[in-house]
């Protein structure tokens, strides 16, 4: 399958989880911004991927990322995002939502597992997303994520080089 074909609308989304439980697979749902994809995200996506029979993520729009991290961010438009975490072999199908918090995207789908990283615990998850997985009939699985790699980790290193190149260029030995 082409890996725009695993980007889902609003429209085609109930359908295809229906047919995930039609088919009797366990659904895990995982989301997030999913920024400067790295290595830690692979590792806890095909983790998460683990836990049941197929993937489903659902991915923040630009407009609720820059609400969750700021003015600066998304680094990569959410189409892009949307196409490198639908070319991830371990996903099997990619939603875009608009708001902030993914309750009405979790509403929605209605995930047997519900993934989040091991920057979370039960009790720092966003509670009442927790709260509608767990009436829905879900539960929640902290997935342990690589240390040291994250997106916040990128920028701060790629800050960190320029503002160094920059010390290098205006000290240069004429």
């Amino acid at each position: 399958m082409a890996f725009r074909d695993k980007i889902l609308g609003w429209d085609s989304l109930r359908t295809w989880c229906d047919r995930v439980r039609q088919e009797g697979e366990r659904l895990v749902v995982t989301n997030g911004c999913f920024d400067l994809l790295h290595i830690g995200h692979a590792t806890y996506l095909e983790t998460a991927r683990s836990l049941g029979d197929r993937l489903l993520v659902g991915l923040n729009s630009d407009a609720s990322v820059r609400a969750l991290k700021g003015p600066s961010r998304p680094v990569h438009h959410e189409d892009d995002r949307a196409g490198l975490i639908a070319a991830l072999g371990c996903v099997d199908a990619v939603c875009l939502f608009q708001e902030p918090s993914a309750e009405r995207f979790l509403e929605w789908v209605r995930p047997d597992i519900w993934a989040k990283g091991g920057d979370y615990t039960l009790e720092t998850v966003h509670q009442t997303e927790r709260a509608l997985v767990e009436r829905c009939g879900g539960r929640v699985v902290i997935v342990s994520g690589v240390p040291g790699r994250s997106t916040s980790s990128l920028l701060a290193r790629a800050r960190q080089l320029t503002i160094t190149a920059s010390v290098e260029a205006t000290v240069a030995p004429e």
